[in-house]
């Protein structure tokens, strides 16, 4: 049976691609719909060899395709890879890759949604519904924080353009500071986790890349707050305290200067004498850091 080689792609990738299977693949919808034949009669578009039947080749190929795709999520989780095991961490990866098959051009975007995967088949369920905090939210957390700082690097920058500096920033009148909106950098991304994973992630690193360094232990149950930013192409990770995340994130939201630290002195977890004496180097630390784009100022 002769086929366009168009079409002949087009199927194999429908028949390959198929996460129950290349059998299954030949069965489905989207093959059918490019040359209709049932999985026993396969070999009218596959000529089987003298050792293997036509779905026995095509399993090659579909191994091959789901051992790429497994490396790529590897290559995205290195620390939390590390952290529960090759073994281990390839079976959560198939099984994601069964939820969320690879729909994209690009294998850029393969791990979009494991940290969903990992939050909706945690084992813990009736447990962190009931708020508490076990090993998967470890997982899910690392899996966010490796996935973000992936995202940030590959994402949009302002390496070759202004932002505000700590200068400019200074140079703004204080009777015009409560009307002012800062403009955050594209690349700047706040997180919150429920475990310490920025220096976890940190101490994996290291030992990945020398073999003298000694072997983290997991860390335990702690609120943890992020900047994730890039400068010159380096993806760049600022620890937070809890009133500097939701300053940030009050600022990136697009609310005034003046609205985000009145919420912040209304939290009665605040102390405000304090917040007063930190916030002028918070902000002169967060335009070193480059994350400030630029300042809208009222009429």
């Amino acid at each position: 049976m002769n086929h366009p080689l168009e079409q002949l792609q087009r199927w194999l990738q429908a028949v390959i691609t198929h996460p129950d299977g290349v059998a299954e693949g030949v069965a489905s919808d989207a093959a059918r719909g490019e040359i209709d034949v049932a999985p026993q009669d396969v070999e009218r578009v596959i000529a089987r060899s003298k050792a293997l039947t036509s779905i026995e080749r095509l399993e090659i190929y579909g191994s091959a395709y789901y051992a790429r795709l497994l490396e790529c999520l590897r290559e995205s989780f290195p620390v939390l890879a590390h952290a529960v095991g090759r073994e281990a961490f390839d079976q959560f990866a198939f099984g994601y890759l069964q939820s969320y098959p690879s729909t994209s051009y690009t294998l850029g975007k393969l791990g979009a949604r494991f940290a969903d995967y990992l939050e909706q088949t945690r084992p813990d369920r009736v447990e962190a519904d009931a708020g508490e905090i076990g090993w998967p939210d470890l997982l899910i957390d690392l899996a966010r924080l490796e996935w973000e700082i992936g995202e940030v690097f590959d994402g949009p920058g302002v390496e070759r353009e202004p932002v505000l500096n700590p200068a400019a920033l200074q140079a703004i009148p204080p009777e015009r500071w409560p009307g002012a909106r800062l403009v955050t950098v594209p690349c700047l991304r706040l997180l919150a986790f429920r475990f310490n994973v920025n220096d976890y992630f940190t101490a994996v690193r290291a030992a990945l890349t020398d073999a003298q360094q000694q072997e983290p232990e997991m860390p335990a149950p702690e609120p943890t707050y992020l900047a994730l930013t890039r400068i010159n192409y380096v993806v760049r990770r600022i620890a937070l305290s809890g009133p500097q995340y939701a300053l940030l994130t009050a600022l990136a939201a697009g609310e005034t200067v003046g609205q985000a630290i009145e919420a912040l002195a209304a939290d009665s977890r605040n102390d405000v004498e304090r917040l007063a004496q930190d916030l002028p180097r918070w902000f002169q630390d967060w335009a070193e850091a480059r994350l400030f784009r630029a300042v809208e100022l009222p009429e």
